[in-house]
């Protein structure tokens, strides 16, 4: 599977299969996350943990069986949102390639109850659940072009409309897709909206341009 397919073929899951992980592939997304880690943001690997997600908004949000998960921490200061989404969702890419599902989490689980803490210079992002899926997944609905763009997709060189098509398929908080891509120049430039998670949204929908399109963008 390349990249690109796993931008398609993504689901955000939230039923997993109870099977533990075997220990090769632990080591394997032990070393994924080890590898998308810089030093403002840490992203660690837990597995076997009912507690983390054993909370009424989990059950709430028909999380079941999600006992593996990544933490994404940050150093406090500017742009680690960002970075985390960015970051974390090379990982997500990288995982799914492995055969896995995947669902990016920001508040139905407990901070308290997760297995990693933050030191005091530190915040918990979000985490991202990992895992066998028990279901297929909804297919990903996506806005019209027009409706995040304001360059005519007439006009899109065919590298910017691929990336285009590529941050639609990226995960959102509640789906909101609050981000606006532009081209000025050569160059694709992507901002946030306001709202809860837009931030780590805009490192998402960043990632999924980059990878689908070949161009970077700022």
């Amino acid at each position: 599977m390349t990249i690109k397919e796993a931008v398609k073929l993504r689901r955000s899951i939230r039923r997993y299969k109870p099977d533990p992980l075997p220990d090769d592939l632990r080591v394997k997304l032990a070393s994924l996350a080890s590898q998308c880690s810089t030093d403002d943001i840490s992203i660690r690997l837990i597995c076997d943990d009912k507690a983390c997600f054993d909370t009424f908004l989990a059950h709430y949000g028909k999380f079941e069986n999600a006992y593996n998960y990544f933490v994404l921490m940050g150093r406090k200061g500017a742009d680690i949102d960002e970075k985390a989404g960015y970051l974390g969702q090379k990982l997500v890419l990288e995982t799914v390639m492995s055969g896995l599902s995947t669902c990016w989490v920001g508040g139905t689980y407990s901070k308290g109850k997760c297995k990693v803490q933050p030191d005091k210079d530190e915040r918990i992002i979000c985490v991202i659940t990992v895992g066998y899926p028990d279901c297929e997944g909804t297919k990903h609905r996506t806005k019209p072009m027009d409706k995040i763009c304001s360059v005519k997709e007439a006009d899109m060189p065919v590298w910017f409309r691929n990336g285009v098509i590529g941050a639609l398929l990226a995960p959102t908080a509640m789906n909101q897709q609050n981000f606006h891509i532009d081209l000025d120049g050569d160059e694709a430039v992507i901002t946030a909206g306001a709202g809860v998670f837009t931030k780590v949204d805009l490192g998402i929908v960043k990632y999924n341009f980059e990878v689908t399109s070949g161009h970077k963008c700022r």
